[in-house]
């Protein structure tokens, strides 16, 4: 019996190690002030979330190798066009690895109007805690997320016109 106690300590403190730093890893689902980034649009042009600031943002990492990504692109596209001219903002943030190269003609192929950015290292993943694509968040005017969504989404539903517009009535 006492043989098994000192490896049933040690196995008890490697999970408690484990299950302590998964904690810190995880991220809160809503409520805390975005990340900044700085990254280039299809033609260059570098872009931050700080310059955002008193907008509300949307912001959909995702890949175009990624089937539901794809789908719910045309959605997006519609909000966007619903929503253009207001205080709002539309980045869609590709994860692609062959960056441009891979995601202009998609672009140009979708029609797509919002702005889109690159992020080939993934770098915005591990920051915003995503686990999977695409993942949306909601920020506000702030710079705090107010939603974040996992998975695809109909965008261009009643309900997440209403939400949106609800956002933008709202003056601080």
């Amino acid at each position: 019996m006492r043989r098994w106690i000192l490896p049933g300590l040690l196995l008890i403190g490697a999970l408690g190690a484990v299950a302590f730093l998964q904690h810190l890893q995880r991220r809160p689902g809503i409520g805390y002030a975005a990340p900044d980034f700085d990254l280039p649009d299809l033609t260059g042009k570098r872009h931050s979330l700080a310059e955002y600031r008193g907008k509300v943002v949307f912001l959909n990492l995702w890949a175009t190798w990624c089937p539901p990504c794809r789908e719910e692109m045309p959605a997006m596209e519609r909000l966007y066009q619903r929503l253009e001219g207001r205080d709002f903002v539309m980045l869609a943030v590709s994860q692609d690895e062959q960056g441009a190269q891979a995601v202009a003609p998609f672009v140009e192929q979708m029609n797509l109007s919002f702005t889109v950015l690159l992020d080939p290292e993934a770098s915005m993943s591990p920051r915003y805690g995503v686990t999977g694509y695409p993942e949306t968040f909601v920020i506000d005017r702030d710079g705090r997320v107010i939603e974040h969504t996992i998975g695809p989404a109909d965008w261009d539903t009643a309900a997440y016109l209403s939400y949106f517009t609800a956002l933008l009535d709202s003056k601080k």
